[in-house]
């Protein structure tokens, strides 16, 4: 029976959350953070920072020469953001349930999106946050915005 708990201990992760600067400017860093600890993780790293070109090239990297990556930094470069690392089990997939889908207009009541965020008519997408999607995306970015831990 040890053996069987144990494995299960291997789905335990953690995962970058940003509230972007449409979150930041209207007051949400509170609400994104609550909702993140209601659901049971644990935020484990906290900081607010006004994030440069190259961390945000870095962070985007793997959407450099698409139309939608200058306006995507420009919008980041708008104003402070939060970064959060959380921890839990199967946080990735969890957070990212949370966040509802990319698309604020067709996200599920109930998510931070779907909740919270609309289309703005911007030339990108203003939604509030954003959350690794994989283990490898997890700790590229947590080393892109926590390169200490």
């Amino acid at each position: 029976m040890a053996n069987s708990t144990s494995s299960t201990s291997s789905s335990v992760q953690r995962t970058l959350i940003l509230v972007k600067p449409d979150g930041v400017r209207r007051g949400l860093v509170g609400e994104v953070i609550s909702r993140v600890e209601r659901k049971g993780y644990k935020v484990s790293a906290l900081r607010m920072l006004q994030a440069d070109r190259i961390t945000l090239a870095a962070h985007y990297a793997e959407h450099e020469g698409k139309p939608f990556y200058e306006p995507l930094v420009e919008f980041m470069l708008s104003g402070p953001i939060v970064a959060m690392i959380a921890e839990g089990e199967r946080v990735i997939e969890g957070f990212r349930s949370l966040a509802g889908t990319t698309d604020p207009t067709t996200a599920a009541p109930g998510s931070i999106r779907g909740d919270l965020a609309r289309d703005q008519g911007t030339k990108v997408v203003q939604n509030i946050v954003h959350g690794s999607d994989s283990p490898e995306s997890a700790e590229r970015e947590i080393k892109i915005f926590f390169p200490n831990l």
